[in-house]
């Protein structure tokens, strides 16, 4: 107020004196540092990745020239292009068999691993028991043992279940061998959950599996579209398990029928890079509508709770 009357008696009040001595001299950036983001030449980052993108597309093309090109041709460009190879190792070759059998093995252990894996990452997210960190540690463990070393003890064990030239003892191969990564993957998601929200649909009169179903599963959607796709993408491509353990050709998947186009003597290119071509393409298709739900779910099960 006292301010305001002599600014209108056309005083000013007395401003306090800035403090004597050197201004302040902003710190120096050392020699070495790292530049910004923003001043590193586009270049930089263009031409390699462009280097990466040609090393990692021109398999593609090649397998995809040779697929659609005419027998005999050495023409690098796909151009007349043709169905003979595929039309061979669909129908000659059965890969329509092969391709049923691959989405039946893919199916089942992409649905059996979520299941198992969202009850076990439950349990080590939200229980403490004695034996967790010795359980948590074994799981750690086991991704060093390559499935070579199992496969005489999984083919006893399913000998004697008389398993042996079936599918199931593929999935169950393949579920076991996906199961510790998915565990481990969706315990550390299902930590990002709050536990106060399943507590408050437990005052409303929900049960534990209610109030897991309908307030923590919803938000588990990327973790679960990441172990899933990764689960059926690995199956898809996995090729000991279904040489050891199937052995009728009516039972075999597709890397096992795309081994059978190599000769002793001689290799269909032709017929081989069709196989590829359709052993690629469901896999593809996963990764092009799933790669944002991939990228957020792995991320996010990395993520220490």
């Amino acid at each position: 107020m006292t301010a305001a009357l002599a600014e209108k008696n056309g005083t000013h009040a007395a401003r306090p004196a800035a403090p004597e001595g050197p201004p302040p001299v902003a710190p120096r950036r050392r020699p070495g540092r790292e530049r910004a983001f923003d001043d590193v030449p586009r270049w930089q980052i263009y031409v390699p990745l462009g280097i990466y993108l040609i090393f990692t597309l021109v398999p593609f093309y090649w397998m995809f020239l040779f697929a659609v090109r005419p027998a005999g041709s050495t023409s690098l460009v796909p151009w007349p292009m043709t169905g003979e190879h595929f039309s061979k190792v669909w129908n000659e070759r059965s890969f329509a068999v092969f391709f049923q059998n691959s989405m039946i093995v893919g199916v089942c252990t992409l649905v059996a691993t979520t299941l198992v894996a969202l009850a076990g990452g439950y349990a080590l997210a939200r229980f403490d028991f004695r034996i967790k960190n010795g359980f948590m540690l074994a799981l750690l463990c086991s991704q060093f043992i390559p499935g070579a070393l199992m496969l005489v003890p999984l083919f006893e064990i399913f000998k004697n279940l008389q398993m042996i030239n079936s599918l199931g003892s593929v999935v169950i191969a393949e579920t076991v061998f996906q199961l510790p990564l998915s565990i481990i993957l969706i315990s550390g998601f299902i930590k990002n959950v709050p536990p106060s929200l399943e507590e408050a649909a437990w005052v409303d009169g929900c049960s534990r599996f209610r109030a897991f179903c309908a307030v923590v599963l919803p938000l588990l959607r990327p973790g679960l579209i990441a172990v899933g796709s990764f689960a059926f993408v690995h199956s898809w491509n996995h090729f000991l398990f279904a040489l050891m353990f199937l052995s009728e050709q009516d039972k075999q998947t597709i890397p096992v029928g795309l081994n059978t186009l190599i000769g002793a003597d001689s290799v269909d290119l032709g017929a081989l890079a069709a196989g590829g071509v359709i052993a690629a393409v469901p896999v593809v298709i996963v990764f092009a509508f799933i790669q944002k739900w991939l990228i957020t779910g792995f991320s996010a099960g990395a993520v220490k709770g």
